[in-house]
C-alpha cells in the first residue's frame, strides 16, 4: 500500500500547466496540485498538500475551482480535465459513451456504465508521447465507429490528454502539427502541452 509521502511524491512529478488541480486517488485521498508556470518550455514550480478534514471530522476542504469546460473537438472526441470526467452531469449532457482517462493515480467515475480505457501517463517532458498514439488512437477509433462520443481527459486537461487528441487528429486525418493544435486549442483555450510532448508532435511522423 503507497505511503502519503509516496503518493505526493508521485504527483508533483506531474507538469500540469494549470494554477490549481484537486486530484482524488484511488485511495480516496484528495490532494490539491498548485503550479507556478514559468511559460511554454519555462521552468516551474509545483506543491502538492492534502486537503485536510475540518470540523473534526464533519467532510474534507472542498476545492470550489472545478473546471467543466469540455472542448468539442469533433462530434464524437471532447477533450476535458478529470473534473468533467468526474461530473455525471457533464457526461450526460455531453452523451459520453468511452471515457480514455491519460492521467496518474485518477480512478475511473462510472466503470459500469461506461467504457473506459486507463493509461496512467506521467506529464514529464521525457515521457515519449507519440508511442501511446496508436492504443489511444484505436480507443477513440472504437468510440466513433460504434457512434459513440468518448471524452479525453488527463488531470487539469491542459497536457497530456491535448496530446493525445493532437496527435490523433495528425495521425487519423493527416493534419499537420500546427493545424491539429489550432483546432485543439479553438476548443480548449487552456491547452499546453508540455515542452516535451510539443517538440515530440512537432517532430511526428505518420
Amino acid at each position: 500500500m503507497h505511503s502519503l509521502s509516496q503518493e505526493i511524491q508521485g504527483f508533483s512529478k506531474q507538469r500540469l500547466k494549470k494554477q490549481s488541480t484537486r486530484v482524488t486517488t484511488v485511495t480516496g485521498r484528495r490532494l490539491l496540485e498548485r503550479r507556478s508556470d514559468g511559460g511554454e518550455g519555462g521552468e516551474a514550480v509545483e506543491q502538492v498538500e492534502e486537503l485536510q478534514e475540518e470540523g473534526g471530522g464533519c467532510g474534507f476542504v472542498e476545492d470550489t475551482s472545478l473546471d467543466l469546460q469540455v472542448g468539442v473537438v469533433r462530434p464524437f472526441l471532447l477533450l476535458a480535465s478529470q473534473d468533467a470526467a468526474h461530473d455525471v452531469d457533464t457526461l450526460q449532457r455531453f452523451k459520453v459513451s468511452h471515457v480514455l482517462n491519460v492521467a496518474y493515480r485518477v480512478s475511473n467515475l462510472l466503470p459500469d456504465q461506461l467504457v473506459y480505457k486507463t493509461l496512467q501517463i506521467l506529464d514529464l517532458p521525457d515521457t515519449d508521447i507519440t508511442s501511446y498514439l496508436d492504443e489511444c488512437s484505436s480507443f477513440i477509433d472504437q468510440a466513433r465507429d460504434q457512434d459513440g462520443v468518448v471524452l479525453v481527459h488527463c488531470n487539469a486537461g491542459v497536457s497530456r490528454s491535448s496530446s493525445i487528441v493532437i496527435g490523433y487528429l495528425m495521425l487519423r486525418e493527416e493534419l499537420s502539427f500546427d493545424d491539429a493544435y489550432d483546432q485543439v486549442k479553438q476548443a480548449r483555450p487552456s491547452i499546453r502541452p508540455n515542452p516535451g510532448f510539443y517538440q515530440q508532435l512537432q517532430n511526428y511522423k505518420h
